[in-house]
C-alpha cells in the first residue's frame, strides 16, 4: 500500500512538472542562443556541418508529438538548411557481429558507433562534423554538440525559459575567471568619469590600470574639466572590502596657469590665471551593486567640497554604460 502511494505521488509530481509552454519557450531561447553564438563567430557553423541529430528526445508525453520537429527546425534556422542528419538507428538497441559473437548493445551511443553509422548512411555525402544531442527536462532542454573528429564540446548548455541557469553560469565564469585574474596579480584598465555637482562642482576622467596582490590598488592618468579647468595630473586609488569602496586621491595641474607661467615666467600672475598650478583632490567612490554606477564625494585644495555620481569603465555614449 505504501508502495503504490509513493509511485501514485512520483507519477503526479512528473505529470505536474510536465509544462509544455515552458520547453516552447525554453526552445525560443536556445534558438536565439545559437543565433547569437554562430553570429559572434564563438560557434563556427563550417565547425557544426553537416551535423548528425543523434538525439532529440522529449521528457513527457505532452511534448512527443512536436518536440524533434521543433528541434530540427531551429537547428537548421541555426545552421542553415541541407547540413542536418537525423540518425533513427541512433536511439535503438543494436545488434553486432563481432569476431563471430553478436553484440547486443542498448543505451547512450559512443561516438564510434555515430561514426560508423553516419558511414554506412550518408552515400556521397560528406562525412558528419558534429553530434547534437537534445533532451528536454523539467525546467528546459538540455543541448550538446560534439566534435566527432575529436570529442571536442563545441556547446553544452542547460537552457530554461527565462535564462536563469544560463545566466547563473556565466555569472560564476565570470566570478571565477576574476579570482583567478587576482591571485595572479595580473593588471585590468578601469575607467571612470566623475561628475561630481553639489555643493562645489568636480568633473574628471581617469584612465588607471588596476594592480597589486589583490589588484586592490588603481594607478594612473587624470584629466580634469572642472575644479580645475582643463588639468591633467596622476590619480591613485586603493579598493576597499567595505562595497568595493575606492578611497584615494588626484594631482592635477592647470594647463591654463601652466601655460601662462611659461610664458610669462618672471610676471608672477601664473596662480591667478583661473586656478593655482597644482590642486589635489581627495576622493571616496562607492559602486552601486554590480551596476555601471558609483557615488562619488571629492574635496580639493581649491576648498570646493562636491558630490555626485561616477560612471564606471564607460563606452564612447558615458549615459549608456
Amino acid at each position: 500500500m505504501v508502495l503504490s502511494t509513493a509511485i501514485a505521488l512520483a507519477m503526479m509530481v512528473s505529470t505536474a512538472a510536465a509544462d509544455p509552454t515552458a520547453t516552447r519557450d525554453a526552445l525560443e531561447r536556445l534558438d536565439e542562443v545559437l543565433t547569437l553564438r554562430v553570429e559572434s563567430g564563438l560557434l563556427r557553423e563550417e565547425a557544426v556541418m553537416p551535423a548528425l541529430l543523434v538525439s532529440a528526445e522529449p521528457r513527457y508525453e505532452a511534448s512527443a508529438d512536436w518536440f524533434s520537429t521543433r528541434v530540427i527546425q531551429l537547428l537548421d534556422g541555426a545552421f542553415g538548411d541541407g547540413g542536418l542528419r537525423v540518425c533513427p538507428a541512433c536511439a535503438v538497441p543494436r545488434v553486432a557481429a563481432e569476431d563471430g559473437v553478436l553484440v547486443y548493445q542498448s543505451g547512450p551511443m559512443g561516438l564510434d558507433e555515430v561514426l560508423r553509422l553516419d558511414a554506412q548512411t550518408r552515400g556521397d555525402a560528406p562525412p558528419a562534423r558534429s553530434a547534437i544531442y537534445v533532451e528536454e527536462h523539467t525546467n528546459g532542454v538540455a543541448v550538446r554538440i560534439i566534435d566527432l573528429a575529436t570529442g571536442r564540446v563545441l556547446f553544452a548548455q542547460n537552457i530554461d525559459p527565462d535564462l536563469i541557469e544560463y545566466g547563473n553560469t556565466q555569472r560564476t565564469y565570470a566570478m571565477a575567471e576574476e579570482l583567478e585574474r587576482r591571485a595572479r596579480g595580473d593588471s585590468l584598465t578601469q575607467a571612470f568619469v566623475d561628475v561630481a555637482v553639489v555643493p562645489g562642482q568636480h568633473i574628471s576622467l581617469d584612465w588607471t590600470d588596476q594592480w597589486g596582490a589583490h589588484n586592490q590598488r588603481m594607478s594612473g592618468v587624470t584629466l580634469s574639466v572642472v575644479d580645475p579647468i582643463v588639468g591633467v595630473g596622476a590619480c591613485h586609488y586603493r579598493a576597499t572590502r567595505l562595497f568595493n569602496t575606492a578611497v584615494g586621491g588626484k594631482l592635477l595641474m592647470s594647463l591654463p596657469t601652466a601655460v601662462v607661467d611659461a610664458v610669462d615666467p618672471g610676471g608672477g600672475g601664473g596662480g591667478d590665471v583661473v586656478d593655482p598650478l597644482l590642486t589635489g583632490v581627495a576622493l571616496v567612490r562607492v559602486p552601486f551593486g554590480r551596476s555601471n554606477y558609483a557615488g562619488v564625494a571629492t574635496v580639493s585644495t581649491n576648498g570646493e567640497f562636491a558630490l555626485g555620481i561616477s560612471l564606471l569603465n564607460v563606452t564612447l555614449l558615458p549615459v549608456l554604460p
